[in-house]
């Protein structure tokens, strides 16, 4: 993607943030490594000082880890998932899309799901790393702890088992997996409050009929010089 240089808060020059309409990468690097092993072209919904929102369409075209035989990183044994060797590929997100919200700091996102013939399914709260923006997009690490939320306001934690083998790993030390737990806390005393974003009326959003499906960049991999959260 073209580079352009950013300022302040992941601004452009002028302190112009990015447009609804606007293509974007959403991107998460490796736990340990530090190299971008997913990334999903977006098309930005809303982006202000309090909350960024993207839109990932059906079909995009997205990168994903996997096994070097091409097996998929789920169906590796929990015990070996985080130590067998690994690789990248290109795959379309396969299902409906994904509305993704994101307040600047937290440490999680939120994202929305919905059925076919778009009947609301639930939220799901991905803790990791505050995103830091730079000038094409935004780059993350995820957390492996998750958690459900549905409309009547039930939750449930999800990827437990992930995030203590992580832990076996080594690719999460005891401080940071207290701050996950914590950052984890957080987050349900926010659905327990049902403050924002579950009350906001995000479900009944619906792109917008114009967008058309964001192209995955040769360059998707490339490190930038990234800017504050």
């Amino acid at each position: 993607m073209t580079a352009e240089t950013t300022t302040g808060n992941g601004a452009r020059p002028g302190g112009t943030r990015w447009s609804p309409g606007s293509r974007i990468l959403w991107r998460y690097r490796d736990n340990g490594g530090g190299h971008i092993h997913i990334c999903r072209p977006v098309t930005v919904v809303q982006d202000t000082d309090d909350l960024l929102a993207v839109w990932m369409a059906p079909g995009t075209e997205c990168v994903k880890p996997v096994l070097t035989d091409g097996t998929p990183v789920h169906e590796e044994p929990l015990a070996t998932r985080y130590t067998a060797p690994r690789t990248t590929m290109r795959t379309r997100w396969a299902g409906t899309g994904v509305l993704k919200l994101a307040r600047p700091g937290e440490p999680w996102s939120v994202w929305l799901f919905w059925e076919r013939g778009w009947q609301f399914r639930s939220w799901y709260v991905n803790l990791e790393e505050p995103r830091i923006r730079w000038s094409d997009g935004v780059d993350s690490e995820d957390h492996f702890l998750d958690i459900s939320v549905y409309p009547d306001r039930s939750w449930l934690w999800r990827d437990e088992d992930e995030f203590a083998q992580a832990q076996r790993s080594g690719l999460m030390g005891p401080a940071q997996a207290r701050r996950v737990r914590q950052a984890g806390r957080a987050a349900v005393e926010a659905i327990r409050a049902w403050g924002t974003p579950f009350a906001d009326g995000w479900e009944d959003w619906r792109p917008d009929p114009r967008w058309t499906v964001p192209e995955l960049p040769a360059d998707w991999d490339h490190l930038p010089a990234h800017t504050a959260p």
